[in-house]
């Protein structure tokens, strides 16, 4: 760790891509919130480090480079920091939304390269190929509807060349996942919280293969009709009990509900930053996890419509 040898490890540590890690890592897409104070977005990242902090989840369409620019200048020689990135969608700062999807694979190769650079790294430890065929997000149409074994050969070319260190997959089906298993999969990062857990079956699967497991909006209330974590009376009961926001409680009830998850909350905020870190410190007692385990899961396909 960056002059941190005796930070506590948040949350434990956990095997991801080879790599012993905090459980609590940072998903920095929030940074770009920052993008008009850099020095802030640099200082922000340089206390997740000083927290124990060595997971961070990135991609090179977060703030169209802005983000992977700030990780690169954060980063220091000698810092034991494991950087993931994303391929499946490229910047697209004058489109409706700031991203377009990249899902053909000399696009997906194109994307490692603009990472590599982006980063000023050799090789990324892992990167995750975000599939475009099932919500929450942007879903595939026309050329961008893409066989995933054509997806995993030039991803395993790209390992096999050294670029990747390992590959993952995100926003994908239990189905794609069991056809990908063959090329060696390191993560599966999917939209999963306490509210929505329309995903145990693959998450059992990923504990069997030892794959971690990293769920995005982990606390839920993403896109508007997505039930929140936060609102739950059994999350607020349990936060009032122990002294602690509902939202460290959903957390931390994910941290417990398996062994393979890895966090990666992200925000703009040191408070924010070190209230999240905190949350991988909290014990939950057999009858609070029962009474959370009992909060009524709600598909995430039904809510959206």
């Amino acid at each position: 760790m960056p002059s941190t040898d005796h930070a506590p490890r948040p949350g434990g540590t956990g095997a991801l891509a080879g790599h012993t890690v905090s459980r609590v890592g940072y998903g920095a897409m929030q940074l770009e919130r920052l993008h008009d104070d850099r020095d802030a977005a640099v200082a922000l990242l340089r206390r997740a480090f000083d927290l124990g902090v060595d997971h961070v989840d990135t991609a090179q369409f977060y703030g169209n480079g802005f983000v992977n620019g700030i990780i690169r200048e954060a980063v220091r020689p000698g810092d034991d920091v494991v950087v993931v990135s994303k391929v499946g969608a490229d910047p697209d700062p004058g489109g409706p939304i700031p991203l377009r999807l990249a899902q053909r694979p000399e696009e997906l190769r194109a994307s490692v390269e603009d990472n590599l650079r982006a980063l000023g790294l050799d090789r990324i430890p892992l990167v995750n190929l975000r599939r475009a065929d099932r919500r929450p997000g942007v879903t595939a149409e026309g050329d961008q509807v893409v066989d995933l074994d054509d997806q995993l050969a030039v991803l395993t070319a790209l390992r096999d060349e050294g670029k990747i260190g390992a590959i993952g997959l995100s926003s994908v089906t239990l189905d794609i996942l069991r056809r990908a298993l063959p090329a060696g999969i390191a993560c599966v990062q999917n939209a999963y919280s306490l509210v929505s857990r329309d995903d145990e079956d693959m998450l059992a699967l990923c504990v069997a293969q030892d794959i971690a497991w990293v769920p995005f909006f982990p606390l839920g209330g993403a896109f508007p009709g997505l039930p929140k974590v936060t609102d739950e009376p059994a999350v607020r009961a349990a936060a009032r009990e122990l002294g602690r926001t509902p939202a460290q409680i959903g957390l931390a009830w994910l941290l417990h509900h398996a062994p393979n998850v890895h966090l990666i909350p992200g925000t703009a905020s040191v408070d924010h930053l070190e209230g999240n870190v905190a949350a991988g410190g909290i014990v939950l007692d057999g009858e609070t996890l029962a009474a959370l385990d009992a909060v009524r899961s709600r598909s995430m396909d039904a809510a959206l419509g």
